[in-house]
């Protein structure tokens, strides 16, 4: 309990021993900087000492960026007429596909800030769907979401059958010829409580067998390998203990 409590209020204790090694290191670069002559020297403002960036990387390329970056090629080439997301992450998938079409957002979060190209609906898509929504889009994204429905972690009612549920009314949102793309965590099946569900890739699948075709599947792996296909093969042969399956799914 006690380092669930910590990790989430951001204690680290590896960074922290990170950050107090790096305090000398930038002690020492300061005194050497503020020494140097300089042509034309600016004043000096409020120090924001940055500890534990030397040796990084140029930026932690996750599952999520691989995902955004695949899918949202998918989104390109297909150009439908109407493009609605669920629960994607607007500073990921959603600014990338914002810059080369307009997009329909539904979250059961507030989002205050103005998108351009984003038009954002505040919606719990839980309580049910509304006829204005019923069919209402030829294509259809909910990425890294389905996972979280009905464990609360958003201010969602707690429902043990939360993500069928919300599967069936993304269902409902697409029209006839429409498709579905969908991401979820892969792997051996279980719930960690409240993060996320994991889901076996032949459930993710089994969620297609009956009024849909999945066109496309792909896997990012535990070591962020990307693997993609037609059909769903790639995703039933996946093996990764905690990886991401993605479905492009058209419905018949």
């Amino acid at each position: 309990m006690i380092r669930a409590i910590l990790r989430n209020s951001g204690f680290h204790p590896m960074r922290l021993f990170a950050s107090a090694k790096g305090w000398l290191r930038y002690a020492n670069e300061r005194r050497a900087f503020q020494r140097m002559p300089s042509a034309k020297p600016l004043p000096w403002g409020k120090e924001l000492p940055i500890l534990t960036e030397w040796g990084e990387s140029s930026g932690a390329l996750g599952a999520y960026f691989y995902q955004d970056r695949l899918v949202a090629s998918w989104l390109l080439a297909a150009n439908p007429a109407r493009h609605v997301d669920v629960g994607s992450r607007i500073d990921g998938f959603v600014g990338t596909v914002s810059v080369f079409r307009e997009v329909d957002v539904i979250d059961i979060r507030p989002q205050p800030m103005k998108v351009p190209n984003v038009k954002f609906h505040q919606l719990d898509l839980m309580a049910g769907l509304s006829a204005a929504w019923k069919e209402c889009t030829d294509s259809l994204s909910c990425l890294h979401t389905i996972e979280h429905f009905g464990l609360g972690r958003y201010g969602d009612p707690l429902d043990p059958d939360g993500h069928l549920k919300g599967l069936s009314r993304l269902k409902d949102m697409v029209a006839r010829g429409g498709l579905l793309y969908l991401s979820t965590p892969v792997g051996e099946e279980r719930i960690e409580f409240n993060a996320h569900r994991v889901f076996a890739p032949s459930t993710m699948l089994g969620w297609f067998d009956e009024g849909w075709h999945v066109e496309t599947s792909a896997v990012i792996d535990d070591d962020c390998e990307v693997a993609s296909g037609s059909g769903g093969h790639v995703l039933a042969n996946a093996t990764c203990r905690t990886g991401v399956g993605i479905v492009a799914a058209r419905k018949l």
